[in-house]
């Protein structure tokens, strides 16, 4: 008995020290496999190659465990079995939830850093502005541009109507020209798609320009609507004349006059006049469904997708006194009441133009 006893003071001893020093281990290892992986590098380029932000994909429903595996795989943690050691001990204090979607990921985070961002849905996302007026191709051009997808797949998508989610859209329409809101967006990676984009611009509006057009008693149906708006949007440069230039498109269809709108035959021309280079009798006089010197009333389709305030002005135009306007190339018009006067204000602007000032009246 007495023999054993210097043994078991030897055990009881060592025990600490076992139980430390495993601990150290534990806790040396559990710091080793929670550090950002940038953190040791050996030198400061060696620390720059590896902190760019990797991107990685979490399609819905993916476990937990399967997520940890896939950013070991990806160099972004060390150890998949240290993520779901941390993703078990926050079970144990609250349900732990990821959210599916693309994120930006850097190396130089660590493992709770990573873990907290997918739990709270901080994902990539993709900015881009659409401004008031563009038209499918200038869009289609812009996201070429950038480098989204080319510009053929935009305008492929945008000649699809997917009317099983969007019912509203009117039955004779060939094309998205004018449904296309202009805003800015901020889109999740995964959705920054031809059909994604077009489907977000739908329901923008669908959400801000559809119930004006609903709530309204307006006279025109709502892709004659769309359209006139178009019209005003290309027209208008002041904000405080596009009240007016609806007003007098809406009176000359009224009463049967052609718009005579410059922008409806660039449209149907495919080509956009400077003060440098105006239409010519050539081209205003060329046969088109867009061409409104030549065709009553308003062309078979919106001509550009206009913004808010256009919308607003178009949905129902005051009354007016003028029949004609023509542009200053300053941003302003002239509006005239008779032909006469119309003409006289040509003539002026042109006059101007010829002596180099065609911001004179």
């Amino acid at each position: 008995m007495a023999s054993r006893l210097p043994k078991l003071l030897f055990f009881f001893l060592l025990l600490p020290i076992a139980l430390g020093m495993a601990g150290w281990q534990g806790w040396a290892w559990w710091s080793w496999a929670t550090a950002p992986i940038a953190a040791t590098s050996e030198t400061e380029n060696e620390a720059a190659a590896v902190s760019e932000p990797v991107q990685i994909q979490i399609p819905q429903g993916t476990a937990g465990q399967q997520i940890g595996r896939d950013l070991e795989a990806a160099g972004l943690i060390r150890s998949h079995v240290a993520w779901n050691l941390w993703g078990r001990w926050q079970n144990l204090r609250q349900d732990v939830s990821y959210q599916a979607g693309t994120y930006a990921i850097s190396p130089t985070q660590s493992l709770q850093e990573i873990a907290l961002q997918i739990r709270s849905g901080d994902i990539l996302q993709s900015a881009f502005t659409i401004p008031e007026g563009w038209t499918r191709e200038q869009m289609a051009a812009a996201f070429e541009e950038r480098g989204a997808f080319s510009a053929q797949a935009f305008l492929d998508a945008t000649q699809q109507l997917p009317r099983d989610r969007f019912p509203w859209l009117p039955q004779e329409l060939p094309h998205l020209e004018g449904f296309l809101y202009p805003d800015t967006y901020l889109l999740p990676a995964e959705a920054v798609t031809p059909e994604g984009i077009r489907d977000f611009m739908l329901q923008r509006f669908e959400t801000v320009a559809l119930p004006l057009y609903q709530q309204s008693n307006s006279e025109f149906s709502l892709l004659e609507w769309v359209t006139l708006a178009s019209i005003v949007e290309r027209e208008a440069v002041i904000p405080d004349e596009r009240s007016e230039i609806a007003a007098v498109f809406n009176r000359r269809l009224v009463e049967g006059i052609p718009l005579g709108a410059d922008p409806t035959v660039e449209y149907g021309l495919g080509v956009t006049q400077t003060p440098e280079q105006p239409l010519t009798l050539a081209q205003v006089n060329t046969p088109s469904p867009y061409n409104t010197y030549i065709n009553v009333g308003l062309p078979p389709t919106p001509i550009a997708n206009p913004g808010l305030p256009s919308l607003e002005a178009s949905l129902a135009p005051p009354t007016t006194e003028y029949l004609y306007f023509v542009a200053r190339y300053d941003g302003t018009h002239v509006f005239s009441r008779t032909l006469a006067e119309h003409e006289a204000a040509q003539a002026r602007i042109r006059d101007a133009i010829d002596a180099g000032n065609p911001t004179a009246n």
